[in-house]
This record gives structure tokens, sequence and C-alpha cells, in this order.
């Protein structure tokens, strides 16, 4: 999302990550396998460094990359993710394994929206992150919110989708599925802003994410 010369610069200050994130890298570019970009995932690490969560809801594993990049940076933390895909889950276990994380690393397979009782049977959650299907967002949010601890927050990604939420709605050059998954993320952006019960802001990095913060009773 962000300008590129500004991206190319802030990319190059990035410290180099291990061998093992370097090769989930490799693996995600070799397999067409979509994982947060570089810049979008130091954002969320400082986030939940700043949040210091005990327990965080993935929903959307794919390889878990970033389940193991949040779990590298928070010592204390465990997570439970969600993979619906076959491949994906395997090649995520496989990963979690050779980083010695599978102790704090709980991996589901199926589909989020069929996975709620088990899922719930381990929270609550200080974070939810929804990396999924991005068509079904405002599903999962609306399910697995009540499962968030007070004061918790969820955060969304891709919710700018390659700055795309901002073209014309009835650009035509758009394929009339593309059309629709781009009206569905600007209806849940618009839904996320007017949650009363949420402080939500919409920032412009890697692929657009939202941190939606929730409110206290203070705040009620």
């Amino acid at each position: 999302m962000e300008n590129d010369t500004i991206l190319t610069y802030i990319e190059s200050l990035l410290p180099d990550q291990d061998e093992a994130v370097k090769q989930m890298e490799q693996y995600a570019l070799d397999h067409a396998v979509p994982i947060m970009e570089k810049t979008g995932i130091e954002v969320l690490i400082s986030l939940l460094v700043l949040k210091q969560p005990r327990r965080i809801l993935e929903i959307g594993t794919a390889i878990g990359y970033s389940s193991i990049r949040m779990c590298k940076a928070l010592p204390e933390t465990e997570i439970v993710t969600v993979e619906r895909n076959a491949e994906r889950y395997k090649q995520a276990h496989l990963n979690i394994e050779a980083n010695a994380l599978a102790n704090r690393i709980t991996v589901l397979h199926g589909d989020a929206l069929e996975l709620k009782e088990p899922i719930e049977e381990k929270g609550p959650y200080d974070v939810i992150f929804i990396d999924a299907a991005k068509g079904q967002y405002m599903r999962f949010f609306e399910m697995y919110e009540p499962m968030l601890s007070k004061n918790g927050c969820i955060i969304t990604d891709n919710v700018l989708f390659k700055g795309l939420v901002a073209s014309e709605e009835e650009d035509m050059s758009f394929h009339r599925r593309r059309r629709a998954l781009l009206r569905k993320i600007r209806t849940y952006n618009e839904w996320l802003m007017s949650n009363e019960a949420y402080h939500t802001a919409i920032f412009p990095v890697g692929d657009g994410m939202a941190v939606s913060i929730k409110r206290g009773e203070k705040d009620e």
C-alpha cells in the first residue's frame, strides 16, 4: 500500500530474519501462498508487543508464517490458529515443528465458520487476528468477538486489498467476482468504523490493516 520508493526504503531498514523465516518466505513465493507483507507483519508485531496478549486466535494460518513470527516476538504467548486448506495445514505443522513452537501454537484444520466450539473451548482470547477469506470477514468478526477478553482487540488484514477498495464502485475493468468482493470489503470497513463497541483505525500498511480495540466499561 505504501509508495514504492518509501516502501523500498523502509524494507531496507528491517533487520534480517533467521534462516527458518527466510525459508518460509521463499516457500510462500515459490508456491504462491499469500503471507503478510514485510511492513505489515512488523507493524502487527509492534502492536502485539505493546499489548502482550496471553492468547491469540488467528483465523487463516496458511503455512504458519504469521503465527510463528508472532510467537517468536512474544515468548509468553500461546496461539490458536485455523486453516481449512489441507496442504497448507500440513505445511504449517511442519514449519511450526521445525521452529520448536508446537507447544505454543495449536493448529486446527477446517473452516473457521464451522469450528466455533473447539475454538471457544481454548479461549478467551486477548487478540483475534483475521487473515482468511475476505468475503467472510464480517461473519468471522461476529462469530468470534464474544470470545474476546475485556479490553481485547481484533486485527483484520487486507482491508484495503491492494488499494482497490478506493476504486470506483462499478469499475467495469474488474471481473464481476472481484467487484463483489470489493463491495464486501468496503461494507466490512464501513461496518467496523461505525461499530460503537470498538475503537477502530485503518492503517495503510502492508495490504491495509484494521485495528479494532474493544471499548472498556468506562467508555460505554
